[in-house]
Formats: C-alpha cells, sequence, structure tokens
C-alpha cells in the first residue's frame, strides 16, 4: 500500500524555510507509527530537513540531480525507479511536488489537519474529493488526524 503521509494547516500551508511551521509532538509520534518500518520516499530537500537517518525505516530519495548521495540513502530519478525500489508497501512523507507525484499511485492518505494558519512557503492542496473518501477522522483542538481512501470506480 502506497500512502501519502503530510501535515497541512488549514491554508495549506505544509512548510516553511524547510521546516514545519508548528510543533505537535502527537503528530510527530503518529508519523513514526505509521512510517517505522517501512520505506520512505521523499524529496531531496525533505531528506535534507530531517535531523538524519530515521531509525527503523528505509530512506527512499527522489531527486533530479544525478551525482546527489548520502549514506544510508537510496536514491530515484524518477517515480518508477522510486517505486521499484520501495516494493508494494511504502509511506511518502513530501516534500509537496513528490506528493503531488505520487498521489496517483497512492492508496490511501494520513493526513494531519492543522487547525491554524501559519504562514509558509511550501502550500498544497487537500486530498481531492473526486478521488478520495474520509473514512476516518480523529478529532483534537488544535488537529485532527484524518485517513482517506482512493475511491474505487
Amino acid at each position: 500500500m502506497i500512502t501519502l503521509v503530510v501535515a497541512r494547516a488549514d491554508n495549506g500551508v505544509i512548510g516553511r524555510d524547510g521546516k514545519l511551521p508548528w510543533r505537535l509532538p502527537a503528530d510527530l509520534q503518529r508519523f513514526k507509527a505509521l512510517t517505522m518500518g517501512r520505506p520512505m520516499i521523499m524529496g531531496r530537500k525533505t531528506f535534507e530537513s530531517l535531523p538524519g537517518l530515521l531509525p527503523g525505516r528505509r530512506h527512499i530519495v527522489l531527486t533530479r540531480d544525478p551525482l546527489w548521495i548520502a549514506d544510508g540513502v537510496e536514491v530515484a530519478s524518477d517515480v518508477a525507479t522510486a517505486l521499484a525500489l520501495a516494493g508494494p508497501d511504502a509511506s511518502v512523507i513530501g516534500g509537496a511536488e513528490v506528493l503531488r507525484l505520487f498521489d496517483p499511485h497512492a492508496d490511501r492518505w494520513e493526513l494531519t489537519e492543522v487547525h491554524d494558519t501559519p504562514s509558509g512557503d511550501t502550500v498544497m492542496p487537500p486530498p481531492d474529493p473526486a478521488v478520495w473518501i474520509e473514512i476516518v477522522r480523529n478529532d483534537h483542538d488544535v488537529y485532527s488526524f484524518v485517513t482517506f481512501e482512493r475511491v474505487r470506480q
């Protein structure tokens, strides 16, 4: 199952200066639980924003730079290569362009809706309701955890 894992503010912001514009420990715990033991596909900027390799997960970085390398990372130059490296069960964690590229291949969205409108330089739309159906919602004061599955025709 290919799962898009993303936190998104009410105004569509998902990042500012290469970082999350909020600090939600519950979201970080959920992210860890959702990605542990699974390959994670991400863009180069997302990888470089991490504090380092995250334990218990393979790191597959999608980049246009054929010379880019990093210790402990598998590099892919296109979606098909990243999917072949990952196998049938992977988490796609960002950034926005990578999430858009993998949306047609995904089976599920695991979305943290951040109930705030922070400033940011990276935005993305919510899941398209013509393609995705909400199946689980867990509301909290400042965020909601929401799971979407692809609508099967």
